[in-house]
């Protein structure tokens, strides 16, 4: 790794982890008018090429049973769609988007009403969410087997893909453009004076002082609040991801389908791609990135073929293994500061759907440091209070 010290010696913010949300971070705070000070990013790799960001999936969804998890994935698509207005660079470009839609499969009762209760939140906030029967969903998608199948809940409008790598390198540009420092160097110490974080000590020896720091450090956001004296409780996870081709590939776009089985799988360009939670979930190292041999054998293939038969003949290109920063409390994000520490600032702990809330992340947390306050969506249901207070942030939607 390497160890290039930064610039200067002091710096208002200091941004602990610089991939997808240290830099949603970092641009949206560049960008506000109310924030004129320097804005350090410190991540031990520039290449990103073991963050979470690097192992996404890329999507974008808005069935979620929480208003607030609804409205932020809202926020994102309607910042995709306008991206290079936001961006304001002559260069930056459209982002490639592709909205097939996610369809949740309820193989029970009991998960069917869930659906439809979702399905009523989503519609007062105005997504285009809607619940199909089985026969409904056959045809439409007559490469489903329906079989044992109650419902589904699918969404065509801003539900799918979309660019997220090209987002992501416009926000690191733009944010150096704007005057944000990247470093590729690790933060190996924070000092604290009472309640106050007061600054960092670097891998290479360097004594940063500075006004605030914003955990962004994914997994090992655990390891950056212990440095401050806190605790946290985000691990990582595992979480496996295939790519496939099809001997008879479908007819048309395949939703993201995720089965009652738990697995997911959905088209990527004229491919696909299938992923699924472990049964065994424990918290892994964090350069655990081994591959389960049985896995695909044992509990994806088979449930793929038995939703779409036409996958019962299809070969494996590309596989890989990602973390989650899983929030042990609830799966959803922890953002804002500490209860004791208000000038240590959360934004972790996203177990799985944190890229396409990253939008609404950085832009909470550039409003929290400019005006001590969530302006544009209230984000505070998502603080570190509730992990005091032990009141779990409800969230029914989590894949």
């Amino acid at each position: 790794m390497k160890q290039n010290p930064p610039n200067q010696t002091s710096y208002d913010v200091v941004i602990v982890g610089g991939a997808i949300m240290g830099s949603a971070a970092a641009w949206f705070l560049s960008t506000e008018a109310a924030f004129d000070g320097s804005v350090l990013v410190v991540d031990r790799d520039l290449s990103y090429e073991t963050s979470s960001t690097a192992h996404t999936n890329s999507c974008m969804r808005q069935q979620f049973s929480n208003p607030v998890n609804i409205a932020m994935s809202q926020f994102a698509a309607e910042f995709v769609r306008n991206f290079p207005s936001y961006i304001d660079h002559p260069e930056a470009p459209e982002l490639a988007v592709d909205h097939y839609g996610y369809m949740y499969l309820a193989g029970d009762d009991e998960f069917a009403a869930t659906l439809r209760m979702n399905q009523a939140t989503q519609a007062e906030l105005g997504a285009g969410t809607k619940i199909m029967s089985a026969e409904e969903i056959k045809g439409a998608y007559p490469f489903y087997n329906v079989d044992g199948i109650v419902c589904g809940s699918h969404n065509l409008v801003d539900e799918g893909y979309f660019d997220s790598g090209t987002m992501f390198d416009w926000w690191r540009k733009a944010a150096r453009l704007n005057g944000v420092e990247y470093v590729e160097n690790e933060v190996v110490g924070i000092t604290r004076a009472g309640d106050a974080v007061t600054g960092i000590t670097l891998a290479s020896g360097e004594e940063i002082s500075c006004g605030t720091i914003v955990n962004a450090s994914g997994p090992r956001a655990v390891e950056t609040a212990k440095m401050a004296g806190l605790e946290l409780p985000v691990e990582p996870r595992k979480r496996y991801t295939f790519m496939f081709d099809a001997a008879e590939p479908l007819d048309r776009a395949l939703p993201l389908t995720i089965d009652p089985t738990g697995v997911h799988v959905r088209t990527e360009g004229t491919s696909y791609m299938a992923g699924c939670t472990p049964d065994d979930d424990p918290a892994v190292a964090y350069d655990d990135f081994a591959m389960d041999p049985d896995i695909w054998e044992d509990k994806v293939w088979p449930a793929l073929a038995n939703r779409i038969p036409a996958f019962e003949r299809i070969k494996v290109s590309t596989r890989w293994a990602g973390h989650y920063a899983h929030n042990t409390v609830d799966h959803n994000v922890i953002i804002g500061p500490h209860h004791e520490v208000s000038n240590f600032i959360y934004a972790c702990g996203f177990s799985g759907h944190g890229l396409q809330q990253s939008p609404a992340i950085g832009r909470g947390v550039s409003e929290l440091i400019a005006h001590g306050e969530f302006r544009a969506l209230d984000l505070a249901p998502l603080g570190f209070e509730r992990i005091v207070r032990g009141e779990p942030f409800i969230e029914t939607a989590i894949i």
